[in-house]
This record gives C-alpha cells, structure tokens and sequence, in this order.
C-alpha cells in the first residue's frame, strides 16, 4: 500500500522542519544578543562613545608624535 497516509506525513514532515528552524533562528538570536554583537540602543551609545574616546588618544598621540619629530628636528 505505498502512499497510504502520505498526506498527514508530508504536513508534519513540513511543520517539522518550519518548528526547527524557528528554533535555530531562536537560538542564533539569543546567543547574539548574550555576546553584545546585536546590541541595544544604550550598547550602541556606549560603542560610540569608546570610539570618541579612542579618537581622541590618537589626536593626542599625533600631536606627542608631532612634538618629538619637531624636537628631534632642532637636535
């Protein structure tokens, strides 16, 4: 009797797949926003913050690099 009750196989077959991948989906979700990759709105403000912050060390760093080459210039 190949193909008896091929119908109800098929659904479930297919609404098994469809509840897996909302799983991973779940899950891939989940594990991003517990390493801070998709951060939130105050994540995000305290990312551009750390990079003003390092924007400015290295406008520091030049000028102090511009100072010693002028220095080492008049020697």
């Amino acid at each position: 009797m190949p193909g008896y009750d091929t119908g109800y196989s098929s659904f479930f077959g297919i609404f098994l797949n469809v509840i897996l991948v909302l799983i991973i989906i779940g899950l891939v979700f989940y594990m991003l926003n517990k390493s801070g990759y998709a951060g939130s709105e105050s994540e995000s403000r305290e990312s551009s913050e750390r990079i003003t912050k390092i924007e400015k060390d290295v406008e520091d760093i030049k000028e102090t690099v511009e100072g010693i080459k002028q220095k080492l210039d008049e020697i």
